[in-house]
Order: C-alpha cells, then sequence, then structure tokens
C-alpha cells in the first residue's frame, strides 16, 4: 500500500483491500487464494544432506592430504596413510554435524504460525486454517492468541501484543486503531500486529494486510535463504595453506627425483624418499589438532555460558575487531526494577533503606494496586518491579493482600493508561503520571493530604521530566478513600502520593567487560529499538561514548554516507530489523570484522551476515539461535567478553603448531634435498615418517591445551588482511628452519668424519638430534607466544611420552626396523651441545620476530 497501511484510516484500508467489517465473500476468497497462495513461509529446498556432507571435503588442504596418503600406500607406509585417512573422515563428520544443524533456521521461521484464525466471512464469524487467510479477511484476536498474518488493526480494546520473537523487545506493545506516520519505526506501528507474534491482553479485531512470504517474518525467510554463509579468517587461511603446500610437494618432487638418479640412486628408493619427503612437508596433522583445539575451546566455552554451534567460529570471535550488542538483557538485566522514588519534593534512592512513612505507603499503594505475585511468576515487567521494591523495603506483599483483600478492579489499557484495584477501605491507582495528575486534587505530604495547588503540580510534571531524562520509566500512584468509577473519579479526594522511576539496570559485570574489550581494540557499539534517550542513559552509564544516531536519520542516509559516520556512533537507537543489515554492511565494508549480537526473528539476516553472529539463550528466537554461531546461555555481555578471550587464546595455540609443524618440515626437506645433492641419503622414508609421527602427534596435540597468556586481552585484534602465515611467520619458520638444518648437517658432517657414505651410526646420530631439537624449539615457540613454560602438563607428558617412543627405536628391537644404532653417553652429550647451541640461536630469531609483531600491531 502507499501510504502503508499504519499511515492510514481504518476505513482506508479496508476500502483499499476491498473489504469491510464483515469480512470478504466466500468467492473473493477463492479468488485471492488463487492470486496470493498459502498464509505459510515457503519451504526452501536449502542443501541437501549430501551436499552438506560433500562440501566437508572441498578444501584444498583436504585434497592435498588424500593424494598424501594415496602416496603412503602406494610406497608401502600404510600406516601413515591409515592416520591420515581417518584425520580427514573424521574432521569432515564434525564438520557435516555442524553445518547440518545451521540448515535448520528456515524450519524454525516456519514453526512461528498459528495453526487456526478466528475470522469474519460474509458477516459470520469462524475459524478456519491459519493458512487458508488472505489479504483483506478481517480477524478477530484475544489474549492467547498467535497473531496469524500481518494486520491493520481496526479496533482495540486494552490490546497488548509481545512483539519480541519478531523484534526482540521483551515488554509487551500496547495498540491501537489510530495511524502513525508512515515513517514510523516498525517496533513502533501501534496500529499493526505481525505475524508470528503473541497477543498478552486485551482484544482487537483487525483486516489482513499481508500474507506468506509477504509478511515481515516472510521477508526475513527470503533474505535468510539468500544469505551464504560466511567464511571464517580461519577457514579462508587453511584452504591457502593448502594450495601452497600442494604446489610445494609437486615442485619438490620434480626436483629431488632427478638430483637423486643423477647421484645414480636406484630408481625405487629414489621414488621412495621423494614421497616420503612429500609426505613429510604436507602437516597431515593439522586438520586434527585445529579440530581439537577447537573442540577445547568449545567444551570450556559451554562452560562459560557460550554454545557454540559452529567449530571456525570460536577463533574468529577471537579477531573481531567491533562487537554490536542489544542493549536489553544483553548489557541491562533484561528486567525492570525501582530505581528511585519521588514523594513531595523528597527523592529517595531505592537502594537505600526507606525509613519514610509515604515511601512505604506508596510501595503498598503499587503492590497492591498490580497483579505480579512476589515469586515473579506473574505479571508484567513493571508490576514485578514494583512487587520487588516493596518486598525489598520489608512488606510481606502476600501478607499485605490476605490483609487486604481487592473487592473490584478496573483494568490497565492502552486508552485509559490506568490501573485501580478496590478494597475495603482504600481504592487505589498507579499509571502515567500525566494522567493520574488531572484526576488528584490532593497531593501527600509530610503533614498528610494537602490540596494539589498548580506549583505543586508544576513542580511533579518537573521531577517527571528529570526522570525521564534519566531513562527512567515513570509511574504516578494515588489513592482516595472511597471507591472508583470506571473513568477513574474518585467518589471521596484523590490523593496524589507519589512518583515510581523504573529502569532496566546495566549488570554489574558489563562496564568492566566493556572497558576489557576496548582495552583489546574492540570498539562496542549498541544497537537497540529503545528510544534516545534511554540508550544513552544506558551507554553512559557503562562507560561508553554517547554519540547516537536514530533509526529515522540512518534511513535517509546513502551507504557511503553511512560508511564514515559508522566509525564515530557508538549508540544506534530505535533501529528497525533493516538497520542493523546496514550498520553491519557499513562495518564490514570499512574492512571490520564483526560480531552481532540478536534475540528477534528480525535479528536473523543480520546474525547470518554478521562475520560472528552471537544469539540470546534465554529471551532468543529459536530462528536467532539457528541463523546464529554463538549462542550465550545467560544472555550476558561479559560472556562475549570471555568468548573472545578464549578465542585469541585458541588462534594463539593453532599459531605455534602451525609455526612449530612447518618449520620442522622445512627442516626436515632442506636436510634431505642438501644432503642429497652431495650424494648422501640422510634420514631414510622410515626415519622420516616416524619424525612426524612424533612431532605431528602427541606434543603438537597437546598444544591445544595450552592455556592463554595474560596479556592476550591487552593486544589489538590481528589485521584481517594478515593470515596466519605472514611474513613474521615466514620469518620465523625460515629462521627456525635454517637454524635446524645447519645444526643437523653440521652433526651429519661430524659423524661421517670424512666417510663416503651415510653410515648407520651418522643416520642415527641425525635422526636422534632432530627428535631432540624439535622438542626444545616447541617450548621457544611457546615462549615467543608468551605462554608460561610449564603451565601445560599435557604438554609435558606428551613430550617424554614421544622421547621414551624415541629411545625404543635405538635400544630395542625395533631398531633393526629403522636402520639405527644405539648411542652411547658420549653421544648424548654432542646432541646436548648442539641443543645447547640452538637455543641462543632460536631466542634470538624468535625476539626478532616479535618485535617485528609489535611493530605491526
Amino acid at each position: 500500500m502507499d501510504p502503508p497501511a499504519h499511515a492510514q484510516s481504518a476505513d482506508a484500508v479496508y476500502d483499499a483491500l476491498d473489504s469491510g467489517p464483515d469480512g470478504l465473500s466466500a468467492e473473493s476468497v477463492r479468488e485471492r487464494r488463487a492470486a496470493h497462495g498459502p498464509n505459510e513461509v515457503a519451504r526452501d529446498a536449502g542443501r541437501s544432506v549430501f551436499r552438506i556432507f560433500v562440501a566437508q571435503y572441498q578444501s584444498v588442504l583436504i585434497y592435498v592430504l588424500v593424494v598424501a596418503a594415496a602416496l603412503s600406500v602406494w610406497a608401502g607406509h600404510a600406516v601413515d596413510a591409515v592416520l591420515i585417512t581417518v584425520i580427514v573422515v573424521a574432521n569432515g563428520l564434525f564438520g557435516f554435524v555442524q553445518d547440518y544443524r545451521a540448515e535448520e533456521s528456515l524450519a524454525a521461521l516456519r514453526e512461528l504460525t498459528a495453526p487456526t484464525a478466528t475470522v469474519r466471512r460474509e458477516g459470520t464469524t469462524t475459524d478456519v486454517e491459519a493458512t487458508q487467510l488472505v489479504p483483506g479477511d478481517v480477524l478477530e484476536l484475544t489474549g492467547g492468541d498467535v497473531v496469524p498474518a500481518d494486520c491493520r488493526l481496526v479496533e482495540t480494546t486494552g490490546l497488548e501484543i509481545d512483539e519480541a520473537p519478531l523484534t526482540g523487545e521483551s515488554a509487551p506493545v500496547g495498540k491501537s486503531a489510530d495511524a502513525v506516520d508512515a515513517d514510523t519505526p516498525l517496533a513502533e506501528r501501534t496500529p499493526m500486529a505481525y505475524k508470528g507474534t503473541n497477543v498478552t491482553r486485551g482484544r482487537g479485531v483487525a483486516v489482513v494486510t499481508a500474507t506468506g512470504m509477504d509478511t515481515e517474518v516472510g521477508a526475513i525467510a527470503q533474505e535468510l535463504a539468500a544469505t551464504e554463509t560466511t567464511e571464517t579468517p580461519l577457514q579462508r587461511e587453511l584452504d591457502s595453506l593448502g594450495r601452497r603446500l600442494g604446489l610445494g610437494v609437486v615442485v619438490l618432487a620434480a626436483l629431488v627425483v632427478p638430483l637423486l638418479l643423477l647421484q645414480g640412486t636406484d630408481p625405487f628408493q629414489a621414488a621412495l624418499t621423494a614421497v616420503s619427503l612429500a609426505v613429510a612437508a604436507v602437516p597431515e596433522g593439522l586438520p586434527a589438532v585445529v579440530t581439537l583445539t577447537l573442540a577445547l575451546g568449545v567444551r570450556r566455552m559451554a562452560d562459560e555460558n557460550a554454545l557454540v554451534r559452529r567449530l571456525p567460529a570460536v577463533e574468529a570471535l577471537g579477531g573481531v575487531d567491533v562487537i554490536c550488542t542489544d542493549k536489553t538483557g544483553t548489557l541491562t538485566r533484561g528486567e525492570m526494577a525501582v530505581s528511585r522514588v519521588w514523594i513531595n519534593d523528597s527523592v529517595v534512592e531505592h537502594d537505600t533503606e526507606p525509613v519514610e512513612d509515604r515511601v512505604h505507603l506508596l510501595l503498598r499503594a503499587a503492590a497492591l494496586c498490580s497483579d505480579a505475585t512476589p515469586d515473579g511468576d506473574a505479571g508484567d515487567p513493571t508490576e514485578r518491579a514494583l512487587v520487588a521494591a516493596a518486598e525489598d523495603a520489608g512488606i510481606d506483599v502476600t501478607a499485605l493482600r490476605d490483609d487486604h483483600p481487592r473487592t473490584d478492579e478496573i483494568p490497565f489499557s492502552s486508552e485509559r493508561k490506568w490501573m485501580g484495584t478496590v478494597h475495603e477501605e482504600r481504592s487505589y491507582l498507579k499509571g502515567a503520571p500525566e494522567v493520574i495528575l488531572s484526576k488528584a486534587d490532593h497531593v501527600l505530604t509530610e503533614g498528610g493530604p494537602e490540596p494539589l495547588t498548580e506549583a505543586a503540580a508544576d513542580r511533579i510534571r518537573a521531577q517527571v521530566r528529570t526522570f525521564a531524562d534519566d531513562a527512567l520509566r515513570v509511574l504516578a500512584v494515588a489513592y482516595t478513600e472511597g471507591d472508583l468509577t470506571a473513568d477513574g473519579v474518585a467518589e471521596d479526594a484523590l490523593v496524589f502520593v507519589g512518583l515510581v522511576g523504573l529502569i532496566d539496570p546495566p549488570r554489574e559485570e558489563v562496564a568492566d567487560a566493556i572497558a576489557a574489550t576496548e582495552r583489546a581494540g574492540i570498539d562496542v557499539k549498541m544497537v537497540t529499538g529503545d528510544n534516545v534517550r534511554t540508550a544513552a542513559a544506558i551507554a553512559e552509564s557503562l562507560g561508553m561514548h554517547t554519540e547516537v544516531m536514530e533509526g529515522r536519520e540512518l534511513a535517509g542516509m546513502t551507504d557511503e554516507t553511512l560508511r564514515d559516520r559508522v566509525e564515530d556512533v557508538d549508540v544506534f537507537a530505535r533501529t528497525a530489523p533493516e538497520h542493523k543489515v546496514r550498520i553491519l554492511r557499513a562495518l564490514q565494508a570499512n574492512g571490520h570484522r564483526v560480531a552481532m549480537t540478536g534475540d528477534g526473528v528480525n535479528d536473523a539476516p543480520a546474525l547470518k551476515h554478521a562475520d560472528i553472529g552471537v544469539a540470546m539463550g534465554i529471551r532468543g528466537t529459536d530462528v536467532a539461535k539457528q541463523a546464529s554461531d554463538i549462542v550465550l546461555l545467560d544472555d550476558n555481555y561479559a560472556t562475549i567478553e570471555r568468548a573472545v578471550e578464549r578465542g585469541r587464546a585458541i588462534f594463539d595455540n593453532v599459531w605455534k603448531f602451525v609455526a612449530y609443524l612447518l618449520s620442522a618440515n622445512i627442516a626436515e626437506v632442506a636436510i634431505v634435498f642438501i644432503a642429497s645433492l652431495f650424494g648422501y641419503l640422510v634420514l631414510p622414508a622410515v626415519q622420516l615418517l616416524w619424525i612426524n609421527l612424533l612431532t605431528d602427534g602427541l606434543p603438537a596435540v597437546a598444544l591445544g591445551a595450552d592455556p592463554s597468556s595474560e596479556n592476550v586481552m591487552d593486544r589489538p585484534p590481528r589485521d584481517p588482511g594478515r593470515g596466519i602465515v605472514d611474513r613474521g611467520m615466514l620469518g620465523l619458520m625460515g629462521g627456525l628452519g635454517t637454524i635446524s638444518t645447519l645444526l643437523m648437517l653440521g652433526l651429519l658432517l661430524l659423524t661421517l668424519d670424512g666417510a663416503p657414505a651415510v653410515t648407520p651410526y651418522a643416520m642415527t646420530m641425525v635422526f636422534t638430534g632432530f627428535v631432540a631439537i624439535e622438542f626444545e624449539k616447541l617450548y621457544v615457540i611457546r615462549w615467543l607466544r608468551e605462554t608460561p613454560t610449564f603451565s601445560n602438563l599435557w604438554l609435558a607428558g606428551a613430550v617424554a611420552v614421544s622421547a621414551l617412543l624415541q629411545l625404543a627405536v635405538l635400544y630395542t628391537p625395533l631398531r633393526r626396523y629403522f636402520g639405527t644404532v644405539a648411542l652411547t653417553v658420549s653421544d648424548w652429550g654432542r646432541i646436548g651441545t648442539v641443543l645447547a647451541v640452538a637455543l641462543p640461536a632460536y631466542l634470538a630469531v624468535a625476539v626478532a620476530v616479535r618485535r617485528w609483531n609489535r611493530s605491526k600491531r
């Protein structure tokens, strides 16, 4: 419609839809159903189970590993082939389970529908299947109903609708039939009711304006179906690494075989050596260790109230540099609480002990004029806060109500804006201050009730504005000694008792969490549907910057202008669903990695577009959870801060493993390649594969259990343009690999003592020396990432077990399979000397790399 339905009168909407109060004719219904189709969210075919499974193996690194497994089989190394195959299959299965769950988001959307609807057709009221509704149908809505389609309200009686499934806002919204401005945000369109929301109280009549995929929920479903799953930085970097390794293996094989043949090596032996080098160059343990490291992080995060739905999201969260967060329930407690009360010219903070009799009277009156129960199981958020404040003041609300039973009541309505209860000795009112003030003729003072003068009324209005400026929701409380009429007129004097200021208070731990994330170089932006004043006040109380942009202003901006402004604005208020996506895209276009929180159905597209989507576990809808990467089980921003820390620690562990593994592979390849140029066949295939097993095995896996360094949250986020294997990493791998290569070649020359061919003794010295030097290098790499040396007992145990395995191939009958000999004490002394020389050289490279990394932050 143009203008939209919420901006037109009820009669105009009837005319535009060719309908009326009695509803549609049967013929008209048939024609419209044929034109518009069923009132349901279309089922998207999505990805089949087979396609999801196959997608897990569409990675270059996986392709390289498969080729390595095939080469291992050809070379007769079945154990290595089996190990690689198990790793590949296990990783694929784990990824399949995660991705299959993510496909459930559209299915969850389809659950937001009512099975039946009460509709007027040809003047008769009847129940029909909600899927059979068409535009122009006239609906009757009552408390407990699920709204079956988008519709324009034409009559309301105390109607309130919980729109949390759509907007995420927890408080029910009062509805009316009065038109609003065309550009009114969705959350403020009081004459509209939307498919999938819930009627909490009152009654209404509405005319259907949109069905099926034309509804707000349908539009969200279309956007979800069109959104491609975001690939995490770690996934992209591992894929890039796989490409490089694959190319390197091909080049390596092409160089080594001709060189060995020129040296007179047997062709089979030359091919076997090339295959062994190729397998040694491929980090077959990388997917397994990355998966294990992420899985350990997932388990720890679950213990800290963050449930991870996609494994790579754990690491990706550690790389974000902007967090766009909801306010209600995430930065705040998600429940109303009394902050301050006012009694004639006196403001009392609720967290101080109330001793004033008038404060007790105010809280007793508010508790009696409420339907909430002391246990919090009933009543709306505001009434629960009033009852809780009375209990905190030492008032036993249950006993109070028993002593002063309610004999009659006038329920709250959005038109009336107040509620009244009648008791034997008094009647009480609570509601909008201006309304209550207009009905009162006395005000309660320290000396008792006195006539309400205009000056006193002005002071009350000024106090209401003061409370409102502090983002408090304000209610007025009054009483009369007599009964009440339906319009709130008291038979006797109506005494204005005071004001109650309520707020959804910030969580106590959130201010420190925001400060911690900002120290970590992460910008925090509040994106909320609340009004500007409330949003700014909460932001200020949390120590955030308070430059605010309203949704209306954002809607009028071009994408280019928004990209400029989004860097400086920290609070976005009165945002509509589409605003969140625009804010997200503007930040991403500026090169940011963005984590977006959300809980409503309307948040699902933003959650899926974000680098990391974070859904609320308590208030969040199923649709939001299914579209997210991480679900906060406690809806708490502080949990995000802990998850970021965990993500950074996980990246550190992956970084350490890649540096350790690839520097070892570089040294292995270089030693064999350089020695072959001089006719020496050092480190035969079986020894290379054994070294691979020891270094890729338990020690590397145990790195996944490394704790985070103490300063992990004092670093800025890593540059999104720098992968794991950046210039710093290349320098580290090259430096460490060169040191290992030179020392091992020196050890080879020393033990050969001029012999024309490699002896079993020389081979054993290089073989064992290389294993020992790798264990030493492992701890240097951990030191470089500022990990305490003795902080990982699992790693110490893994190194000990691997050392014992190496001793077993030297001093047991196994040595005949490896071509080794038993080493003497003096031989171990030589290896110790090599380790003593290697340590300062390794540390020098590590210091240089650390300085380079810091210079690039």
